[in-house]
């Protein structure tokens, strides 16, 4: 079971150098699939992407770009392939996540349809007419930034500070999902999401529309964790992120189990995290994400929400607005 990404994805090293021919051709095919030209989309769309191949604070993003929208009056709906979901040959269809489970739409289809309209579906276009017919306004692809499936209106594009580019390298020698000057090319909005007073400034973004985006954990929520004790669990593609955050609010951690991105807890698995809380008379703690795929009520547990709080807000939502009118405009002539 992969629980981490490699550690040679974060600097260069004898095995990147390995794989780096297939990090090339890789690199070259996903440059290729940017460049082509998408469909137009009947209604604006957002694209929302990560530089790697997770951990970047996409969703989050997306789910605060979703509630800006929807406090300027406008009804977004998510179209998103569900990662990690058993049938990817079914038509696009609406989420309902009370009626829906992970194995149905993945994990992040289950949290984005808490915020707003979520289409679940590989055919992008396709979804689109769904949402559509369902009366959005706006479309936002959470992972459709190296994707041209679709032509985005506005590109957004999440960075993590700490991880960086990682070594710098394409799938599968590096983190990468495309060589990093093509994607910063697509990229109309850069957001840096948690950056500290030394990793404000990224030397490889040259945009002039770069905002700061925090992890915020409510202030009940910290509580409740405070000086508890707990067994931290999560299945993310950097959970030592989510591990991290617990230690900030408090929480006194006595164990951190990393599995693998989108893992689905077997009963085994669950019974012995249980056993181990037991153990150690300690609260089992995972994400929000995490718990979508929990479903069988073998072991008792608590989540930790977070949120994003963006600096500037103003004038990121001028942004939207000026976007959306234009994409409007571009649709009625």
């Amino acid at each position: 079971m992969l629980t981490k990404a490699p550690d040679f994805w974060r600097v260069p090293g004898v095995a990147a150098q390995i794989l780096r021919p297939l990090s090339v051709l890789y690199g070259v095919l996903a440059k290729r699939r940017m460049a082509r030209p998408g469909l137009r989309a009947p209604l604006p769309t957002l694209a929302i992407g990560g530089l790697t191949c997770g951990g970047d604070g996409k969703t989050p993003l997306a789910l605060l770009v979703a509630k800006l929208l929807i406090e300027m009056g406008e009804r977004p709906a998510f179209l998103t392939r569900g990662h990690g979901r058993s049938n990817l040959t079914a038509p696009p269809f609406l989420v309902d996540h009370k009626y829906h489970n992970a194995h149905q739409v993945g994990d992040e289809a289950l949290l984005l349809a808490q915020e707003a309209m979520t289409i679940v579906g590989v055919d992008r276009f396709s979804a689109a007419q769904v949402a559509l017919s369902a009366g959005a306004s706006v479309l936002i692809m959470d992972d459709g930034f190296q994707s041209k499936a679709l032509a985005a209106d506005l590109n957004l594009l999440a960075l993590d500070p700490t991880y960086g580019v990682g070594n710098g390298f394409c799938l599968p020698a590096g983190p990468l999902r495309a060589p990093l000057a093509s994607q910063l090319d697509r990229a109309d909005i850069c957001i840096i999401i948690n950056p500290d007073q030394h990793k404000r400034a990224q030397s490889f973004l040259s945009k002039s529309n770069i905002f700061h985006a925090f992890v915020d954990v409510a202030q009940h929520d910290s509580m409740r964790f405070k000086g508890r004790s707990v067994i931290a669990f999560a299945g993310l593609a950097r959970p030592e992120k989510f591990f991290s955050t617990l230690r900030r609010i408090g929480a006194n951690c006595i164990a951190e189990l990393a599995f693998s991105d989108h893992h689905f807890y077997s009963e085994r698995e669950l019974v012995a995290l249980r056993n181990l809380a037991e153990r150690h008379k300690a609260l089992l703690v995972t994400t929000e994400k995490d718990a979508a795929r929990i479903e069988k009520c073998i072991i008792d547990y608590d989540f930790l929400p977070i949120n994003l709080i963006l600096e500037n807000k103003k004038d990121f939502v001028n942004i939207l607005i000026t976007s959306l009118e234009r994409a409007r405009l571009i649709r009625s002539s």
